[in-house]
């Protein structure tokens, strides 16, 4: 544990196992935008164990049907970022489940690749 660090003291946790937990993300690309993260501080994802990752999957799963019945999106985002270079923020790792809604962007086309914007659309 890292005091320091603000997933090694969560609040407000929304489903939790054994090894990892989610929350709702303070500040949310989209209403119902959840992080998945272990318990263990550990900053990267490829640093994470077999268990951890199988921790994740089993939120993942979880976080899908909880925004499924609380807000019915159309689609959904999964996505990490692992270091500095990749926009990690905060260096414990956690992963990102977006919900998307129709409209909520003008053209959606390229998902997760607009992470570099020009190599989005192709």
């Amino acid at each position: 544990m890292n005091k320091a660090c603000p997933f090694c003291t969560p609040d407000n946790i929304v489903l939790s196992n054994d090894l990892a937990f989610a929350i709702f993300d303070i500040y949310p690309v989209n209403r119902g935008h959840l992080l998945i993260i272990p318990k263990r501080h550990v900053s990267d994802f490829f640093d994470t164990t077999i268990e951890e990752r199988e921790a994740i999957n089993e939120l993942l799963e979880q976080g899908k049907a909880l925004l499924g019945e609380q807000h019915s999106p159309d689609g959904y985002n999964i996505g990490i970022n692992c270091g500095e270079t990749a926009g990690q923020t905060i260096f414990h790792v956690h992963v990102h489940l977006i919900p998307r809604y129709k409209g909520d962007m003008e053209n959606p086309r390229g998902g997760v690749r607009g992470v570099i914007p020009e190599k989005r659309n192709y």
